[in-house]
């Protein structure tokens, strides 16, 4: 039986855990500093817990001691100090805990204790990046567009959105620049910069902001791909409003003086919305993408088209950004778990997309799960 430790029991961690301790040759233990959500994924779920703070090195080493596999699951900050315990621990990871530190930093170390460790293994970048590695050992490619976001069902949320991950690093996302490669070059665009509108099937119109999730793709394939972007996609009104609050000064990082007090207006804008912007029980969301790879295919030209519009389930109560991001993750560890990917060092989800076999295990997963993504070529 294999020992699968997912460190991180939150929005997404506790549902890969539920996901894969239905498989009877596994055994998945979700470790997390708070005892209280632990003990009510166990009530209903046999999963096993442990109790650890997962900012230390000392309590990510004890939580993996017995590990066959890790997923890593804990907030960004936490994340590329969470991934070298893991490596120096010599425990193989797939990782979607996003952190902006460089991964590739951990390169050496990863291979010298011979450990594989995927990050970025979520929606986007994960899944998308995944497709794409498979187009490029079949193609050339030229041309790699990327639109994909989560947000509440109900257009009539307040200011039109909701989130389960932190409201301040989505402020920040939209006051911080992203980037694109255009003509082979790395460019900047700040989040709200433009107004781009997007049609896409059962949403309508969608509004599209710069963001930087291209991320290892910047330092994989900008050299291969000319033309790479990666879009948020948000509904149109709201990016209008934040538009609005951006301009007046709400996502400010910039300390004020109020009444004595020094703070940050995006503080203070974060921690009004967040009681706001939180899911209610059951409440549906929606996690949409589009994919565009074009290029070369036996000396022609050739466009494939992705469209995933999934949504929440209703009858286990996943939300779709936790069923989209956590079941990839989860399928790439099962392929790591079974061998059939294995590469030694720090690994982007487009290296796994290249070795034969991997992008089809990984959509059989997903299928199975009820989450589809439509293809069409031109």
């Amino acid at each position: 039986m294999s020992r699968i430790v997912v460190l991180g029991c939150g929005p997404v961690g506790k549902h890969m855990a539920i996901d894969l301790c239905k498989d009877p040759d596994c055994e998945v233990v979700s470790v997390d500093i708070n005892q209280e959500v632990l003990e009510h994924l166990t009530k209903e779920h046999s999963v096993l817990t442990r109790v650890e703070d997962l900012s230390t090195a000392a309590g990510v080493t004890r939580a993996v001691a017995d590990a066959d596999i890790v997923i890593g699951s804990v907030p960004g900050p936490l994340g590329y100090a969470m991934l070298e315990a893991v490596i120096r621990a010599g425990k193989n990871i797939v990782d979607i805990s996003y952190f902006l530190e460089d991964p590739f930093g951990l390169d050496d170390l990863a291979k010298e204790k011979g450990v594989t460790a995927v990050v970025d293994c979520g929606v986007v970048p994960g899944m998308s990046n995944i497709i794409l590695g498979d187009h490029m050992r079949k193609m050339k490619v030229t041309g790699y567009e990327c639109f994909v976001g989560g947000f509440p069902k109900s257009r009539n949320a307040p200011l039109g959105y909701k989130t389960d991950f932190p409201v301040l690093e989505v402020f920040e996302e939209y006051s911080a620049p992203g980037r694109n490669i255009e003509d082979g070059k790395v460019v900047e665009k700040l989040a709200l910069s433009e107004t781009m509108t997007i049609d896409l099937p059962k949403v309508g119109t969608m509004a599209c902001l710069n963001s930087d999730g291209l991320r290892t793709l910047i330092h994989t394939s900008a050299s291969e791909i000319p033309n790479m972007f990666e879009k948020t996609l948000r509904y149109p009104e709201h990016v209008d409003q934040m538009r609005i609050f951006n301009d007046a000064g709400f996502f400010s990082q910039t300390p004020i003086q109020v009444n004595g007090a020094s703070v940050r207006p995006i503080d203070v804008t974060a921690s009004i919305l967040t009681p706001l912007w939180k899911y209610e029980p059951g409440e549906a969301d929606l996690t949409v993408m589009r994919l565009i790879i074009s290029g070369l295919e036996d000396g022609k030209p050739v466009t494939y088209t992705y469209d995933m519009c999934d949504e929440y389930d209703l009858a286990t109560g996943t939300p779709s950004m936790a069923r989209t991001t956590g079941y990839t993750c989860a399928a790439v560890t099962r392929v790591v778990l079974d061998g059939g990917y294995s590469q030694i060092g720090i690994s982007a989800p487009e290296f796994v997309g290249r070795v034969d076999g991997c992008r089809e295990s990984i959509k059989k997963y997903l299928e199975d799960r009820g989450v589809h993504c439509k293809m069409q070529r031109s």
